[in-house]
């Protein structure tokens, strides 16, 4: 296999560079408009302000690209217009991006533990992942093993994400031994305390829900795609992102045009809808311009979720540590920029995890170029065999 290829190793490390980078400055975005700027905005009006310039970039993007005639399975006719069958499942793979969008920002609004809900948003997908792949296998759609490393990775990663929460009894349990592990880690045990209480929250468990369900979905469906192109079709991920982005972007309009008129209609006055409102109204284009990075995010985690003969499972454990890479390293810019706090025993104990994470990716990788090339130079044998016949 070419390192040009589509499916190359080389071409994942570039993905990857370019996810990783553009998280980071977001990372820095985030932290500097919410905890560093004078005045710090509200956590919904920077969202609101901030998706709406990511938004607008990546749709602005894939117009101007002409992304959206995508080479397609098959066409059909829709009316007068003649659009990919494709667009079936991708426009309510769009729909789920539109709600995975503020759900997640939202679930930091709640009575939830930021730690806890970090580690439901970041450990969900790399369960889905996995979980997507069992399903596709067992219904013949996914024609690749999951490797032994992918399920050591996933261990890893599980533990990479959840290494805040674990820590807090093992501190605890030093603690009750006379060990001063809380003045080594800055770990409180007490700060576990509550943290499960959003059980019982409605409106939390409907927005943890709704994460996960639009999760799930987004992640079959681009598995779906990448696994299902007929022979001789290329797989057109731009031509995915165009459709996907298109839906998001319209559904959040409608949704947003739904909560900024909520207070006339019906009476919503919760500061958080008060907030949206006032960032959708009133905004600052300095945040609205912020969201480029965000938009810029949005290309290369698709790419990367979506990558030419990977597992689900394989591709989300990539786009999973890359982000959590990008968030220690975004802490750290901070830190050295603005003097913010220098990340934590948990941050560090979380990055070996990530680390060993990636160790059994890389090996999983070889094994699959290594499969990959096989089965290409097969098929050149099989072409030149059959020409050969004829």
């Amino acid at each position: 296999m070419s390192n040009t290829s589509s499916a190359s190793t080389l071409r994942l490390i570039q993905l990857c560079i370019g996810y990783f980078v553009f998280y980071v400055v977001t990372g820095v975005a985030v932290k500097y408009f919410l905890s560093v700027r004078d005045p710090v905005l509200s956590q919904m009006g920077y969202l609101v302000q901030n998706t709406l310039g990511g938004s607008a970039f990546a749709l602005g993007v894939v117009i101007l690209l002409g992304w959206v005639r995508m080479r397609s399975n098959r066409v059909m006719k829709v009316g007068p217009f003649t659009i990919p069958s494709e667009a079936r499942y991708i426009v309510p793979s769009g729909v789920c991006t539109a709600v995975i969008i503020p759900t997640t920002t939202l679930m930091y609004t709640l009575p939830i533990s930021v730690m806890v809900a970090m580690v439901i948003m970041r450990g969900s997908v790399i369960v889905i992942s996995r979980v997507v792949d069992a399903i596709q296998t067992r219904q013949g759609i996914l024609k690749k093993r999951v490797y032994g490393e992918e399920n050591f990775a996933v261990a890893f990663a599980l533990l990479a994400v959840a290494t805040h929460v674990l820590l807090v009894p093992i501190v605890g349990w030093f603690e009750t031994r006379g060990v001063p592990a809380m003045a080594w880690t800055g770990v409180d045990p007490e700060s576990a305390r509550g943290s499960f209480d959003f059980l019982a929250n409605t409106a939390a468990m409907v927005i943890l829900g709704s994460y996960v369900v639009a999760y799930s979905f987004r992640i079959y469906i681009m598995n779906y795609f990448k696994n299902t192109r007929e022979k001789g079709v290329p797989q057109d991920n731009r031509g995915f992102f165009a459709i996907e982005q298109i839906a998001a972007s319209a559904t959040m309009v409608l949704g947003g045009l739904f909560v900024v008129t909520s207070p006339e209609l019906l009476g919503w006055t919760d500061p958080r809808v008060m907030d949206f409102r006032d960032g959708l109204l009133n905004p600052q284009w300095s945040a609205v311009l912020s969201g480029i990075p965000f938009g810029a995010v949005a290309f290369f985690s698709v790419f990367i979720f979506l990558f030419q003969g990977r597992t689900a499972t394989f591709a989300g454990l990539v786009n999973r540590l890359t982000s959590l890479m990008a968030g220690t390293a975004a802490t750290l810019l901070m830190f050295f920029v603005f003097g913010s706090e220098f990340p934590s025993v948990r941050d560090w104990v979380s990055l070996g995890f990530i680390l060993i994470a990636v160790w059994f990716l890389t090996r999983a990788e070889r094994r699959r170029v290594a499969e990959l090339a096989e089965r290409e130079a097969l098929a050149v044998t099989q072409r030149a065999t059959a020409a050969t016949g004829a």
